[in-house]
């Protein structure tokens, strides 16, 4: 069922903004409710994040782990950073695929009080500084504007979470339409390359039989329609 990705800086309240919705739809529906991120996965956050393709590979599994879990009845949540909107675009086209709503949560916090609650965490939940402050470096906010961050819930330090229109995003909202590349396509009758041919051959040779009486700008009847085209 719906999707919600959570995104923001490190140590910006993500996993107990993720928690908090978890409780609510857990309260207050019968659906069951997943959380998928960096803590449920075990990602040694310090290392991972310090090298490109590891930090690849790792949201190559997210995004698997979400592929998997996503259904027509469960909600599922992704607690991680989500900083790339490229990323975040790859999930849109997950959910278009897969034909279920979704939203985006974004816990905006200032670097000042991420450094601050990272460094109030167990020394081996922290970032280190150096990791923390490169990340914030390549984060890429999300913009409601673009379909891939639509809906967006922009959240700050003291702001109350807006159950209801989390809630109306992903349960009222119609899931994006799917691209015309990967509908299914009807399948052909089994005289469909007779038929095709038949077809090109009528209207070759109606422009043979043009050529010999119509001179340049005559209009050209195409054979089976009643367009024209210019000779």
């Amino acid at each position: 069922m719906p999707l919600i990705v959570m995104c923001g800086f490190p140590s910006s309240g993500k996993t107990r903004r993720a928690n908090e919705i978890k409780d609510y739809f857990e309260k207050n529906t019968e659906r069951k409710v997943h959380i998928v991120g960096d803590g449920t996965m075990r990602i040694e956050k310090n290392t991972v994040y310090a090298e490109s393709p590891r930090e690849k590979n790792v949201r190559g599994s997210l995004k698997a782990e979400v592929e998997r879990k996503i259904n027509k009845e469960d909600i599922v949540i992704l607690d991680s950073l989500n900083y790339i909107k490229g990323y975040r675009y790859e999930l849109f086209c997950l959910i278009k695929h897969t034909q279920t709503p979704h939203c985006v949560v974004y816990c905006l916090t200032s670097v000042e009080v991420s450094s601050a609650w990272n460094s109030s965490r167990e020394p081996k939940e922290q970032y280190t500084q150096e990791i923390l402050d490169a990340l914030v470096l390549r984060f890429e906010a999300p913009d409601s504007r673009n379909r891939w961050d639509s809906p967006l819930f922009t959240i700050q330090q003291e702001d109350t979470l807006p159950f209801d229109g989390i809630s109306d995003a992903v349960f009222k909202r119609k899931a994006p339409p799917q691209n015309q590349s990967t509908l299914s396509q009807p399948l052909s009758s089994t005289n469909f390359l007779y038929e095709l041919d038949k077809v090109t051959q009528e209207v070759l040779m109606a422009i043979l039989n043009a050529q010999k009486t119509s001179i340049p700008g005559d209009l050209i009847t195409v054979p089976g329609t009643t367009d024209k085209i210019s000779f």
